[in-house]
């Protein structure tokens, strides 16, 4: 899936094609550079799900949890504070990575290796002002 987004406007459609598309789907790895909007197409997915909490990165608490609307747990890591893969095993990653609940990672490539062998992987980029995302399902 490739899709050129050029105003907020668009996340929500955007939000609700990534889930159809990869509706049996429960594992999104974000990869892009700060400020590229992987926080905000985040909440667009969030919003999507019915999550009625306040969506934010998890910077500083490496995880958030959120409920859906069908009252199920959706987890968002922020893992941009890590100075190692390893420190992920400190928060229990397994349990997360491996529920069969949404996640959703920004700045995974920093735990890039602890990554499941199948997932959605979502590139955005983002070139005077036009984010491009291409989401790809990664099967190692």
């Amino acid at each position: 899936m490739e899709r050129v987004i050029d105003n907020l406007e668009q996340l929500p459609r955007l939000a609700s094609d990534l889930l159809e598309e990869f509706r049996e789907e429960r594992f999104f790895a974000f990869f892009g550079k700060m400020g590229v909007g992987k926080t905000t197409l985040i909440k667009a997915l969030c919003d999507q799900l019915g999550v009625k909490e306040v969506v934010c990165s998890p910077t500083f608490a490496i995880i958030n949890e959120y409920t859906s609307g069908e009252g199920e747990p959706v987890y968002h890591f922020d893992f941009y504070r890590l100075k190692s893969a390893e420190e992920a095993y400190d928060i229990g990653y397994e349990e997360y990575f491996y529920s069969g609940m949404y996640c959703f990672t920004e700045w995974t490539e920093k735990i890039e290796q602890l990554l499941p062998e199948h997932y959605v992987r979502v590139e955005m980029k983002e070139t005077n002002g036009i984010r491009t995302l291409i989401a790809t399902i990664v099967n190692d």
